[in-house]
């Protein structure tokens, strides 16, 4: 079983020892863990010798009304889980542990990375992010960090992170791990009733489709923009509430042009979408890739 810690000092002497020998890798998750936090746990593996797992349901990026109080708190199955993937340590500190002041003081992100997608329909979130993983790395100071590529904007946010406050961290984006139908697992999935679950694969058979189009596409802005429309009415008709659907640039940042959009450039796009189907919020993302 994993070695489980609570506070800040103690997991810091007994990785202090081991880093100067071992690479270590961390994984930051909110509990709860289904397949796809344990596949993050196998990459690490992969990059490092030793594998410390974060569970913290961080209040910060919960914003006003959102399902921060009912979050699973599932610590005993969640260790029970990592064990059969060989994680090494769990590090599972308290709200006071993690911030001496709440809300934190101080930020570290900024920029319209930010702002856009997430950000906007979740103003702060992002911020929340920023200082809960700067924090982890400086608590853990990983070789190797390992994030799902599911959280696409995020993902970027944090590469952002650590290039610009030069952490020398490996950060690993793992692929998105779905079930037999094709929905991204997530942890929220739980929410889904059983006529829900049933619908939920339409959002990524709806990107899916959107990408071959987009790959098939020779004409114009105007259509480029009637195929986002028409996706937008399919995933709606389905019982989707629509938090975005936009089409960007890998980097996320906008897409300029119809020769970037149509391929002229060789530029690759991704495809992001947020829905809301009864009371859960679903992501998900599809990389256009031109050959």
């Amino acid at each position: 079983m994993p070695n489980i810690h609570h506070h800040i000092a103690a997991l810091q002497d007994t990785l202090k020892p081991l880093r100067s020998e071992q690479r270590i890798a961390l994984v930051p998750t909110m509990g709860n863990l289904h397949d796809g936090h344990l596949e993050l746990v196998r990459i690490a593996k992969q990059h490092a010798d030793i594998v410390v797992v974060s569970i913290f349901v961080n209040p910060t990026q919960f914003g006003e009304g959102e399902d921060f109080d009912s979050y699973p708190r599932t610590l005993d199955e969640d260790v029970a889980k990592l064990a059969t993937v060989g994680a090494d340590y769990v590090f599972a500190p308290s709200i006071d542990e993690i911030y001496p002041v709440l809300p934190p003081p101080t930020a570290v992100l900024a920029g319209a990375i930010t702002t856009q997608l997430c950000g906007q329909s979740r103003p702060g979130h992002f911020d929340g992010v920023g200082i809960v993983v700067s924090k982890l790395f400086n608590i853990v100071q990983p070789d190797v960090a390992v994030f799902g590529q599911k959280d696409y904007q995020q993902l970027a946010i944090i590469k952002q992170l650590v290039r610009d406050l030069s952490y020398p961290i490996k950060i690993i984006g793992a692929p998105i791990v779905r079930a037999a139908d094709g929905l991204a697992l997530s942890s929220r999935n739980q929410y889904l009733n059983a006529a829900e679950r049933q619908i939920a694969p339409v959002l990524h058979q709806e990107l899916q489709r959107l990408a071959q189009k987009l790959l098939n596409c020779e004409h114009s802005q105007k259509e480029f923009e009637a195929l986002l429309v028409e996706t937008r009415e399919r995933i709606t008709d389905a019982g989707f509430i629509i938090d975005y659907l936009q089409i960007k640039t890998a980097q996320l940042t906008p897409v300029a042009n119809d020769a970037a959009i149509f391929n002229k450039e060789k530029q690759d796009l991704i495809i992001l979408v947020a829905a809301w189907l009864g009371r859960a919020r679903l992501l998900d993302n599809q990389l256009v890739t031109f050959k």
